[in-house]
């Protein structure tokens, strides 16, 4: 299999188990001439106040351009642009896509991004396609929440390359099918974009949907289930992936149908106080259990406090205590220098007497 284009360092993972991710695979190698030709090293042109290119001469026109649609070889010829160039834009020529498969940035995320983008630099190009009806300005294909970084880093120019992509259907799926290769595609996500392809009448079934995207109908099912709750629900739930997938977030959707936002809210404190699993939320939301009277998991103590880690006002884990004794650190996202400092420390403090 070659190598994606899309993005230096970016390779598909062909281990990849779920239907999901290997719908994406397949897509991915039939989407990657997209970017027909790598960018020459150091080949970054244009200014982002200037983007306009030199015209391309004929005898260097690339050769593998028989698919171009019309409006995009107009552009391209006019602009002087070189499928697959890496040139750099205005922030302020970028706009999201109506199409874009993301919906929820956290905003500790963009932070954590902007710091490492004020420090290393843009090291990736996104993706985006002119919009031809109002010159100058480019929609993002990939790479939005990096564009959001930029600008949080107070930055005024992107690196970006050109594709030929109409937008739309097969826009988004391009953007799908690259952030579930990332794992950056969350069930929240896919609830409000697939919802709101439904009633705009992009599709006229969640048959129709899961077919087009190649999946189960069950997961489209389950994501649209997902859609009726309201925002700030959501907007809990996305801040931690890894305890609400889209089970969790399934039986707190039925707990929310019938209890309300209120107690949703509190079954969600609950969740993650208490570490619940999806079968306890389930025996929740089925009458078996009360959220105050939740059965704790057999041979696992319960935590007596928890503590949120922040470092420069980022989330990177937690510390809790379990009875007289006994306390547990979990950090994730460090640098190795600014762990081997934390360790330092614990053991300085372990050494006093």
């Amino acid at each position: 299999m070659k190598s994606s284009q899309f993005a230096k360092g970016f390779q598909a993972r062909p281990d990849t188990t779920s239907s999901e991710k290997r719908t994406a695979l397949d897509r991915l190698n039939a989407i990657d001439g997209l970017v027909q030709s790598k960018p020459k090293t150091g080949e970054s042109v244009g200014r982002a106040s200037q983007p306009v290119l030199k015209p391309v001469p004929d005898d260097l026109e690339p050769t593998d351009t028989v698919n171009e649609s019309a409006e995009y070889r107009a552009w391209r010829l006019a602009q002087g642009y070189r499928p697959g160039q890496v040139i750099e834009l205005a922030l302020k020529a970028i706009k999201p896509s109506p199409f874009n498969p993301r919906y929820f940035y956290l905003k500790s995320s963009i932070a954590e991004l902007a710091v490492n983008l004020a420090k290393q630099g843009q090291q990736q190009p996104i993706h985006v396609i002119p919009d031809y009806d109002n010159p100058g300005t480019y929609f993002v294909s990939d790479g939005g929440r990096r564009v959001r970084a930029l600008k949080e880093a107070n930055k005024e120019a992107v690196k970006a390359v050109v594709i030929d992509l109409p937008i739309g259907i097969q826009s988004y799926k391009l953007g799908y099918d690259l952030n579930v290769q990332r794992d950056s595609q969350t069930v929240f996500d896919n609830a409000v974009v697939w919802k709101r392809f439904i009633e705009e009448k992009h599709f006229q079934s969640q048959k129709e949907l899961a077919e087009h995207l190649g999946l189960d109908e069950s997961t489209v099912a389950v994501a649209l289930s997902i859609a009726k709750l309201p925002e700030p629900v959501m907007q809990e739930m996305v801040a931690r992936p890894e305890r609400f997938g889209s089970n969790m977030a399934y039986q707190v959707g039925r707990y929310h149908t019938a209890r309300g936002t209120d107690s949703t809210l509190r079954l969600i404190n609950r969740i993650l106080a208490d570490d619940l699993s999806t079968r306890q939320v389930a025996d929740i939301v089925k009458g078996r259990a009360s959220p105050q009277e939740t059965p704790k998991p057999t041979g696992r103590q319960r935590y007596a406090q928890r503590l949120e880690v922040k470092l420069d006002g980022v989330s990177v884990g937690d510390l809790k205590s379990y009875g007289d004794d006994r306390l547990e650190l979990r950090l994730r996202g460090l640098s190795r220098e600014k762990r081997d400092d934390i360790l330092r420390q614990i053991e300085q403090i372990l050494a006093q007497k």
